[in-house]
């Protein structure tokens, strides 16, 4: 998923990241954005994961804002504004969910949206070489699988993630599947990969 920066009539932008993580995507959205017109925030349910952005050179709390949030709860509330959003992003973050707190996840976010705001979104899609590794005794529910480390990880239809999204109020402009392969030379293996990429809208206010 692809984030313009570019805004007509230089109004600012504003982005939130969830899942941020160290700041890997933060970061670099606020060095292309040199004009200073984008806002970027940052969640992550990690206190150690939002330690190390707001300890980065480039943090600026002018220009971006990194947060401990928790996306499952029912009641989410936010350091942000509802209704101010241009963009959340949520890449390979709602998979990590228990099935049953993701459409109140989708639904809470998208109070944040402005209208026209989008959802950009990215996660396994069903029968993704990740599921179908798993051994027997990590499947915790239907699709719903425990690693190793502890972390849970559900793989996805279109269909779900359609019902997900427009049950919160959002129109699809795009739900996809990519699937591609990837070929690991040294071991003389193939991995057949499969994802979901999905963009959002929040309806504007004369539809």
């Amino acid at each position: 998923a692809v984030v313009s920066t570019q805004s007509t009539g230089g109004e600012e932008r504003r982005l939130l990241e969830v899942g941020c993580g160290p700041g890997n995507t933060i970061f670099p959205i606020l060095e292309q954005a040199k004009e200073g017109n984008v806002f970027v925030y940052g969640c992550d349910f990690s206190p150690t994961a939002v330690e190390i952005v707001q300890s980065h050179d480039l943090y600026n709390e002018e220009r971006c804002k990194a947060f401990v949030c928790d996306i499952s709860q029912r009641e989410l509330e936010m350091p942000i504004e509802e209704g101010s959003l241009d963009f959340i992003t949520m890449i390979f973050v709602l998979s990590a969910l228990n099935p049953g707190d993701m459409a109140h996840c989708i639904a809470n976010l998208a109070r944040y949206l402005k209208p026209g705001g989008q959802i950009l979104f990215r996660d396994y899609g069903r029968y993704d070489l990740a599921q179908l590794r798993f051994k027997n005794g990590r499947c915790l529910s239907e699709n719903f699988y425990a690693r190793g480390d502890g972390t849970k990880v559900y793989f996805f239809t279109q269909e779900e993630l359609d019902g997900m999204f427009t049950g919160a109020g959002l129109v699809k402009i795009q739900n996809i599947v990519d699937r591609r392969l990837q070929v690991n030379r040294a071991r003389k293996l193939k991995m057949y990969r499969i994802w979901i990429q999905c963009k959002y809208a929040k309806p504007e206010l004369n539809e």
